[in-house]
């Protein structure tokens, strides 16, 4: 069980470090085998110090999964701004490429949804996620996935700024997004059992029939 001593919150430097240790050896030696006298003498701090910041090794793997999360979480953040720029009119910010305007739509969307498939899914972030969440077993528990809501949030925002344009039908923003992901990246999950599309040339197609699938649904009549 995770701790629940009230913890130290120290100096920055050595959290960081801990946590680069801990991240290193959970990955190179698995969870189970790693101590915590290995992550404190590669952290270059005192067994004690590790204890009074994370309390004990799973709320430390926690920490440290929450970590790669939250840099994949700006991944996505940073990819929805590149790819889908809110349209013109929309209270929000363009990206570098401009406002999505109706005829570029689906393109936006396979652009959006290509980039999560290349540069996130094949990205050493991503994979190392996978591998830390791998490490034991019932891990995340419900409450504690570092990824959960958030990325569906983040494109349940924007689509509903397509929506505010009149450029798609969205009754329900927060449903139009999970069913996008799904459309756009279960269908290769499901078959190939991955959606990184730099690992399998099949996907990109999967994912283009997805977004016109979504479309279809949902663009203004």
């Amino acid at each position: 069980m995770p701790t629940t001593k009230t913890l130290r919150e120290g100096s920055t430097r050595k959290r960081a470090a801990i946590l680069s240790a801990a991240r290193e050896l959970f990955l190179s030696d698995g969870f189970d085998r790693t101590s915590v006298d290995a992550i404190a003498a590669r952290a270059e701090v005192s067994k004690r110090t590790v204890y009074d910041y994370f309390g004990d090794k799973q709320t430390l793997l926690r920490a440290v999964v929450d970590g790669v999360g939250e840099s994949l979480i700006t991944t996505i953040r940073r990819t929805l701004d590149d790819t889908l720029a809110e349209p013109t009119g929309s209270a929000g910010p363009t990206g570098p490429t401009g406002p999505v305007e109706a005829g570029d739509l689906e393109d936006a969307l396979v652009a959006f949804s290509m980039r999560i498939a290349t540069d996130m899914l094949d990205s050493a972030e991503y994979a190392t996620l996978q591998r830390l969440v791998r490490a034991q077993s019932g891990y995340p528990r419900p409450g504690e996935n570092p990824l959960a809501d958030t990325p569906e949030e983040a494109l349940a925002e924007r689509l509903a700024a397509f929506a505010a344009a009149g450029l798609l039908d969205v009754p329900d923003a927060r449903l139009a997004a999970d069913q996008f992901l799904a459309l756009a990246f279960g269908v290769a999950l499901n078959r190939l059992g991955s959606a990184n599309a730099a690992e399998d040339a099949r996907v990109r197609p999967l994912v283009v029939e997805g977004v016109r699938t979504f479309l279809r649904a949902y663009r203004t009549r």
